[in-house]
């Protein structure tokens, strides 16, 4: 099951599920957990997927707020963090490039426009509103913490929540479950964090990011 939450809203007595099998001999289990069925809609339970839809969005120019740049690369380090997607453009061929998707070590003088965006998978929805986390996330909570320095030195910094339940229609953090990281979320917005929540279109042929920015309510 590659998903870290709890889920236990989803995964009920006599829930239906769907599994994708795999015929890898050094695993433990034949089958991973896809879809579950919740309220009518399939819910995306491959939360690892997660960055791969929202890079894959971004690349097609999905993502109003995050288009036009000529340098798309995943699971970006920096200092001793690895953060999910990386941004930036060429300063001597400023939006001209849009088959360049990354950068040698060599031209890092040449680059403007830094962004880097950390994705969070959201599945719960409470009254048609999503909410993140539905545990417990030391982790998520010191991405957060990362995003704030990133801004503090003035580098774009951006916390993607994508709401893998067609259910949900706006976002807030989830204050009774992780009121620490709720409160760091907050932090990170008066910081000047961006936040930017999408859904998915989940089926059987896979899963793509659907539609405009959903609002948010940081407030308890």
């Amino acid at each position: 099951m590659p998903n870290t939450g709890r889920c236990k809203e989803l995964l009920v007595e006599d829930a239906v599920v769907y599994l994708r099998p795999s015929d890898n001999p050094n695993r433990k289990t034949k089958y991973s957990l896809y879809y579950v069925e919740n309220n009518g809609a399939l819910v995306a339970m491959f939360s690892q997927e997660a960055n791969k839809i929202v890079f894959d969005a971004i690349n097609k120019n999905k993502v109003k707020e995050l288009s036009n740049y000529s340098i798309i690369e995943s699971e970006k380090t920096i200092g001793s963090s690895r953060i999910d997607i990386y941004l930036a453009n060429h300063k001597s061929n400023f939006k001209d490039n849009a088959d360049s998707k990354s950068i040698g070590e060599d031209s890092k003088e040449d680059i403007i426009d830094e962004t880097y965006v950390e994705v969070k998978s959201v599945t719960l929805i409470k009254d048609g509103v999503a909410q993140f986390p539905d545990a417990p996330t030391d982790r998520g909570r010191k991405h957060l913490e990362e995003l704030i320095s990133l801004k503090k030195e003035g580098i774009r910094a951006v916390v993607f929540f994508l709401v893998e339940h067609p259910n949900g229609n706006s976002f807030r953090p989830n204050w009774e479950n992780d009121p620490k990281f709720s409160e760091t979320l907050v932090k990170a917005y008066d910081e000047g964090v961006e936040i930017l929540v999408y859904k998915t279109r989940n089926d059987f042929e896979g899963i793509e990011l659907v539609g405009d920015c959903l609002d948010f309510n940081l407030n308890k």
